[in-house]
């Protein structure tokens, strides 16, 4: 971490850039939240760690707008959202000097409550320069472990690996956390009765309080004016649990980024209410590969989507 604190200050103080944007140290020692740092001092608050699941590509959109250019700290998986976001014309390349930042995965803190850890003071072995082997937990019941593997975040199982697609410079290593198969979850849903799926979505979207979390995290939902937000009908607010107002929201803005996801796992990762949002992006994922070939959003920043363009071997309508 060190590395990437004294890499910004020299930026900072040569002004090749006017701020960082990277993460800084929360109120609990495992919600680091992303921050802008615009002076040299301001980076004693500069945390990396494996807790540091945001994916700053966002961020990017509003700093673009900004006077000169910002030092973003990205890791692999965000490097394809800001790929995408390059190819959609909502962030500027030349206003981003992108720091690649190495990866080992990433942590959820849900997983280690619910192996039984509880009153968490602090949390050891996830630094960017420690082995990521194991956790070591002070609690106010004193100390326990786990290993890094077992409190993972769902995607890093599903790791799209270790490559930086767009960068300036590389600091830290990155390594393959992949041993599952990213669309297992899909399929197990795909293999259900229609009655079975419809039981297992009303279930889950019904925990929806409509705190827009998901929306506001999504790197590919970046309308200016988002319809929802719109006061003439009744999806400014949480609606009853036996409406459909809950499933058409995200069913909607899961078409909204088809083609455009590339499967970052935010707006599960954000949802308080613990909602694996996350399927319905992946679901449209592996339609398109299977109708329209295999296709990785935010690979690169100039080949055209699948829902963008035409030609004449284009699965027709109706063909699903």
């Amino acid at each position: 971490m060190q590395e990437i604190i004294n890499r910004a200050k020299e930026l900072l103080a040569s002004g090749e850039v006017a701020r960082v944007l990277g993460w800084k140290a929360g109120d609990l020692p495992y919600n680091p939240e992303p921050a802008f740092f615009e002076k040299e001092e301001e980076l004693e608050h500069f945390v990396y760690n494996g807790f540091c699941g945001a994916n700053l590509s966002k961020y990017m959109i509003a700093a673009s707008k900004m006077d000169g250019k910002t030092m973003v700290c990205l890791k692999p998986c965000d490097t394809y959202s800001f790929n995408q976001l390059i190819k959609e014309h909502r962030v500027d390349r030349e206003k981003a000097y992108i720091v690649g930042v190495g990866c080992k995965g990433k942590l959820d803190i849900e997983k280690i409550r619910k192996m039984g850890i509880k009153g968490i003071e602090s949390i050891q072995g996830a630094g960017m320069d420690d082995a990521c082997e194991t956790l070591t937990i002070q609690t106010i019941y004193g100390e326990k472990t786990c290993t890094y593997a077992d409190a993972l975040l769902e995607r890093c199982h599903v790791c799209k690996g270790k490559e930086h697609k767009i960068y300036d410079e590389i600091i830290g290593e990155s390594r393959d956390t992949k041993d599952a198969d990213r669309f297992a979850e899909v399929e197990k849903i795909e293999a259900m009765s229609p009655e079975e799926k419809f039981a297992f979505f009303q279930k889950e979207l019904s925990k929806c309080i409509r705190c827009n979390a998901c929306r506001n995290v999504c790197p590919a939902c970046s309308c200016r004016k988002c319809v929802f937000d719109s006061t003439k009908f009744d999806s400014a607010q949480k609606a009853n649990a036996d409406s459909f107002e809950e499933k058409m929201f995200h069913i909607i803005r899961a078409f909204h980024v088809a083609g455009r996801c590339t499967d970052c796992g935010e707006c599960s990762r954000v949802c308080p209410q613990g909602i694996p949002l996350h399927l319905f992006n992946r679901k449209f994922i592996k339609d398109i590969d299977a109708l329209y070939g295999e296709y990785q959003a935010g690979e690169d920043t100039d080949s055209k989507g699948p829902l963008t363009s035409f030609t004449f071997d284009d699965a027709e309508p109706g063909s699903v």
